[in-house]
Order: C-alpha cells, then sequence, then structure tokens
C-alpha cells in the first residue's frame, strides 16, 4: 500500500467521506500540501465540532437523569 492509500484509508478511519479522503489523498498526489494540511485541519475541526455536540447531550441525559431520581426520593 502507498502513501497516498495509507492516507485514504487513514482519513476513512477517522469518519472522513470517501469524496473528502479521496480529495485530499489527491491533494498529496499532486504535492499540494499546504492544501492537503488545510483541509485536514478542517475535517479535525468537524470532528471536534461533532464531539462537542454529543458531549452537550450527554450532559442533557445526566441532567435528566439527576432530576429524575431526584424527583424518585
Amino acid at each position: 500500500m502507498d502513501v497516498k492509500e495509507q492516507l485514504i484509508q487513514g482519513l476513512s478511519e477517522a469518519g472522513c467521506g470517501k469524496e473528502t479522503a479521496e480529495r485530499i489523498g489527491l491533494l498529496y498526489e499532486v504535492g499540494d500540501y499546504d492544501e492537503m494540511l488545510h483541509q485536514m485541519k478542517v475535517q479535525r475541526c468537524i470532528l471536534i465540532d461533532e464531539m462537542h455536540d454529543r458531549q452537550r447531550k450527554v450532559d442533557r441525559m445526566d441532567f435528566l437523569v439527576r432530576q429524575q431520581e431526584r424527583q424518585m426520593k
């Protein structure tokens, strides 16, 4: 497996869609490393936003559980 294929596989495993991973792989292939890194950082920001959204949902669920526990006492 060459470096481009490893990059695409790694991006896919990290949650990037096939089209995005292939676009970043193409940037690597043509040597546009600055744009490749920029796009990878954009994808990282998307993952961080998703993580924060999930954390807010967990926090809300925790609040609801505690609220119900207090009401049951």
